[in-house]
């Protein structure tokens, strides 16, 4: 019989066994390591810089355009945008559902290429970044640590060897740079003395354009050879470019560029992205690691590369590795496999208390067994070891113990009873098989919405689901296989009684037992008492629910935070960079931080998964990423914090933030006012800002529309421009092209080429009066001759501008953010918020309407993404129940055990404190299939038994009392298997561990009073119970 094969044949049983631990310990060696899972790229910005343009004209002739274009492609999920003076900052969304993403992201691609064409004249080509959703492996700083000014050409060249070297190591999959600003060859002209030659700055860039001959000039054909023929007078040094003539006459000198122009080679300036790490200026290195590599070996290559490159730097320049993922990885799954050897332990010493040391050693074999089984499949699916994987063995760890106890239980009892040991494993699995198979099916349906669950929470989550699918299909193999052919070896007879039995069978105390079978007796006699123990838990969690806080996703457990500096709009990156300075001396004061690093002008380099890159070409905004010198950032240290930079900067908004788990969001309170005109979307923006602020809990607030910046306007005397013949357009060339510079020409150094800039020098682009002072050079000489200064065909002064234009979905719209305390929940301020809203009774125009944005709307998206596929699963569900026993009657039982399971989890939750996430759903989930797995159990016990099945009380009672043993050793086992996980404190694995662990008791009721209370009233209401063919065939 193949249903005690392993049994009879003891080679093919250890083979099998050696075959699981050799691919199991196979595949632990090959898997990737990382932190988290990592997530599809769904996100890309558009950039589009227009010089020249405000908000108002870069929206309309820039951003509505590329939208347009955009919104073509059918994936795109969601659009926003913000239109800045002279830059268009566009956000795309995919949806959900989109995998294939590099395909969309080529035809995206496509449709802003062709519309390029269409903006105006002057506007540079679309810039497209696909957001790299995951983590830098490695954060590397090439500082300076000479006294005075950073050389930034020295620190980017130094930057790029080195990315040029990482870049070669096997397993780096991409090396990005940060504060590393672009070198050009910088022509200084003084506008006088150009108007005097008459010549603009646009002149000579032209020029230098013309005599820089980067092209063929053809080739010599021979009879025995061709040869390449070239112009040798390309632009290839600073001599060369001051030499090039610039006025030729035949009575006069020749004037070159050198007699009127400093050239020199430096970073372009002004600056727009600055890095400082731990106080000194840096360029940084964000290293990225291929999916498929162990982090751990890697780290070790890069890590002998950069001693070996920091070894031949010269004097005071230095390497600081400012952030290392390896040792969260390290740290994180150490930790991780610690929980799961306790709880190993834990259900090696329940099972031995309730079972003796024999069925003991065996259940606990299950374990490692079924775990490499898990490695396997991961290895197969190609799922990473991090924190999520980890974490669904763990929570399979309560889950797949259950097949091995009730297997190794049934088995022992017939030896007991007298069958032959390879008799006894025959009829154990006959009996047990389609049981097993049953709530083997159900639980892992019941995880099934995590497994396939779209968007970035669950790619996230994902491996969790397939973790405990996986781990439970490999506990039912090896419970109808391996695991009862260990149980019945070495037994050849019934066990017999002395005086340590326990030690082979388990602790048996009889007055507790006659206790029991007294209340069983009583609970079978009036079956309303078995219905009212079952139900009580549950009916107390289902009445807790609407006082449970909620909080989709908690903050992440790392000694990390980061910091939002923003200041006014019209802000320089020197006003920002002397804010961070003043900010870094009041943290580092605190003794709780280790070191403070700021990239400013955009976002920092993504070192977690969700704190993504969503700033550009902003010089009035910094991000800091802060390493603590505690394990975690407790919300009293951010609070700390907090308060600290307030109180020293109150002229900015600084915002120290945690890490938060699940998919990340702007602020954790938004309100979108969507609508057609500005001045309405500002005054509804005011009065939804004033109730935001008057919300507890709020302690910054962000109005995208409410800031205005300083603009210079020139008015120009029409009259006079036309005398001197210039038009509007003309005179805004020359001042762009003098003030900005104009590029004509490249020299080309090894691979890469710097452009040439001529324009006007820094002191006559930094007061009104050196701007008004600049002459103009005009095309008919009229009262003033060849040139006139702008002060005399225009007034100059100052007016208010819009500073930013946002857009949601081609609307226009104005969004308020609300910022809170660190450990406050978003779900207690946001519905006090709306409360609030709904008092002001505020009257949206017609066009106007508002929507909820932040951690509201990340979690509905994630519920909806989790809930989408839930009917389905039901179905399936409910097929399997009556196929398994053959009854739809108790394949209703079983689900509504599976509903009093979800008032147990709410209960357990309710009782911890802590608020109901997404961790406490998942625990509710694998609550349900313990809950099912044990009432199953004692259904199938109960059917088997001729005299029970037809619901005698005293056959009830004794079928009930045996199953007790196996149903109280899989609570006790996972209560003892998730104790650890709860006891490692954190926000993200108590909800979880606290769910499935605390609920487990409820579940145990449920299965030994509810379930044979039910039976005997359905076994009344019907003279011949229905009779499943499948658990009969013994």
């Amino acid at each position: 019989m193949l249903s005690n094969l392993f049994y009879r044949n003891r080679r093919l049983l250890w083979l099998a066994v050696g075959l699981i631990f050799v691919a199991g310990l196979s595949s632990y060696s090959v898997l990737p390591r990382a932190e988290d899972p990592e997530l599809t790229p769904r996100f890309a910005i558009v950039n589009t810089v227009v010089p020249g343009f405000n908000a108002t004209r870069v929206e309309a002739l820039v951003t509505e355009r590329v939208e347009q274009a955009i919104r073509e492609i059918d994936e795109v999920k969601e659009i926003t945008s913000s239109s800045r003076a002279g830059v268009s900052t566009i956000g795309i969304e995919l949806n959900a559902n989109v995998y294939a993403v590099d395909e969309v992201w080529s035809r995206v691609r496509d449709k802003i290429d062709a519309v390029a064409h269409e903006l105006p004249a002057g506007t540079l080509d679309p810039v497209f970044e696909k957001v790299k959703i995951k983590a830098n492996a490695m954060l590397v700083g090439i500082t300076w640590q000479r006294d005075g000014d950073p050389n930034y050409s020295l620190l980017r060249r130094l930057a790029k060897q080195l990315k040029e070297q990482l870049e070669r190591i096997a397993g780096t999959e991409s090396v990005d740079l940060y504060g590393a600003p672009d070198e050009e060859f910088l022509v200084t002209v003084k506008p006088e003395e150009l108007a005097a030659l008459k010549l603009t700055a646009s002149d000579i860039a032209d020029q230098l354009a013309r005599s820089d001959a980067k092209v063929s000039a053809g080739q010599l054909r021979g009879a025995s050879s061709d040869l390449l023929m070239g112009i040798d007078n390309e632009l290839d040094s600073e001599r060369r470019i001051a030499g090039m003539p610039i006025r030729t006459s035949d009575d006069g000198p020749v004037v070159h560029l050198g007699d009127v122009a400093e050239i020199q080679r430096d970073v372009v300036r002004p600056l727009t992205n600055v890095a400082v790490i731990d106080r000194l200026d840096a360029v940084v290195l964000g290293i990225r690691v291929r999916s498929e590599y162990q982090i751990g070996t890697w780290n070790r290559d890069v890590t002998g590369r950069l001693a070996e490159f920091e070894s031949s730097l010269p004097p005071g320049i230095g390497i600081d590795k400012l952030f290392d993922q390896n040792d969260y990885v390290d740290k994180r799954l150490a930790g991780l496999g610690q929980n799961l050897l306790l709880g190993c332990l834990a259900v090696f010493l329940i099972t031995f208390l309730m079972m003796g040391l024999r069925n003991a050693l065996v259940v606990s074999f299950s374990l490692p067994l079924s775990s490499m089984m898990v490695l396997t499949g991961m290895r197969l699916w190609e799922i990473p070891i991090h924190q999520i994987s980890i974490t669904g063995l763990i929570i399979s760890l309560g889950l797949l113990i259950d097949n091995a106890i009730v297997v190794v239980d049934e088995t022992s009892h017939r030896i007991r009873a007298g069958s032959a040991p390879a008799d006894a494993v025959a009829a154990a699995v006959q009996h047990l098989l389609v049981p097993l198979f049953g709530s083997t099916l159900t639980t892992a349906l019941s995880f099934a919405p995590i497994a396939i669950m779209r968007g970035p929470d669950g790619e996230f989550v994902g491996a969790i689901g397939v973790s405990v699918i996986l781990a439970i299909a490999s506990s039912f193999l090896l419970a109808v296989t391996i695991i009862p052919a260990l149980a019945a070896m070495g037994r050849v007879r019934p066990d017999r009684s002395h005086w340590f039995a326990w030690f082979d069978r388990g602790l048996a105390i009889k007055p507790l037992a006659a206790a029991y079978r007294s209340l069983l007796q009583m609970s079978l006699a009036v079956p309303a008492l078995g219905i009212a123990l079952g139900l009580v838990a549950p009916i107390l969690g289902f009445l807790m629910v609407g006082s449970l806080p909620i909080q989709f996703f908690p903050p992440a457990d790392r000694d990390q935070v980061y910091i939002d500096l923003e200041l006014n709009a019209h802000a320089s990156i020197h006003n920002t960079r002397d804010t961070a300075r003043r900010l870094t001396e009041t943290l580092t004061a605190h003794p709780a931080v280790d070191a403070v690093h700021w990239f400013l002008g955009e976002s920092a380099p993504t070192f977690y998964y969700n704190v993504v890159r969503s700033r550009r070409n902003l010089p009035s905004y910094g991000q800091a990423i802060v390493k603590l010198r505690t394990d975690v950032a407790t919300p009293e240290i951010i609070h700390d914090l907090q308060a600290l930079v307030d109180n020293r900067c109150p002229f900015a908004r600084v915002l120290v933030r945690q890490l938060e788990q699940g998919a990340g969001f702007d602020a954790p309170v938004e309100v979108r006012v969507l609508g057609p005109d500005l001045d309405q979307l500002r005054r509804l923006g005011t009065e939804f800002r004033d109730l935001l602020v008057s919300t507890p809990g709020v302690i910054h607030s962000r109005v995208q529309l409410d800031e205005a910046v300083p603009k210079v306007a020139f008015s120009i005397d029409e009259a006079e421009a036309r005398i001197a013949g210039l038009s509007h357009e003309a005179i805004a060339n020359q001042l762009q092209t003098t003030l900005e510079g104009s590029t004509g020409g490249a020299v080309v150094e090894t691979t890469e080429q710097l452009p040439v800039r001529v324009r006007a020098g820094n002191q006559r682009r930094s007061s009104m009066s050196e701007i008004a002072s600049i002459n103009l050079l005009a095309s008919q000489p009229g009262r003033s001759g060849s040139s006139i200064p702008i002060s005399a065909i225009a007034t100059i002064g100052l007016e208010a501008d819009s500073a930013e234009i946002p857009r949601l979905d081609g609307q226009r719209m104005n969004e308020i953010q609300g910022f809170i305390p660190a450990g406050m929940l978003p779900s207690t301020v946001i519905d006090d918020f709306k409360r609030r809203i709904a008092r002001a009774n505020i009257q949206l125009p017609t066009g106007y309407s508002i929507s909820f944005g932040g951690e509201e709307k990340t979690r509905n998206t994630a519920v909806d993404n989790l809930m989408a596929s839930v009917v389905v699963i039901v179905v399936l569900m409910v097929a399997a129940m009556v196929l398994t026993f053959g009854s739809f009657r108790l394949a209703a039982l079983i689900f509504v055990v599976a509903g009093l399971s979800f008032g147990i989890s709410h209960l357990a939750v309710w009782i911890s404190g802590y608020p109901f996430g997404f961790m406490a759903i998942v625990g509710s989930m694998g609550l349900v299939g313990v809950a099912i797995n044990d009432s199953i159990v004692v259904l199938a016990a109960i059917r088997q038994d001729p005299a029970a099945r037809t619901g005698d009380h005293d056959a009830l009672v004794d079928v009930v009392m045996r199953s007790t043993r196996h149903v109280t050793a899989t609570t006790l086992t996972t209560i003892a298997g998730f104790t650890p996980l709860f006891l490692a404190g954190g926000g993200f694995w108590p909800p979880l561990a606290i769910t499935i662990a605390g609920g487990v008791g409820g579940a145990t009721l449920i299965a030994l009073f509810f379930v044979p209370a039910v039976y005997v009233l359905i076994a009344a209401a019907q003279e011949q119970p229905e009779i499943s063919p499948s658990i009969h065939a013994t």
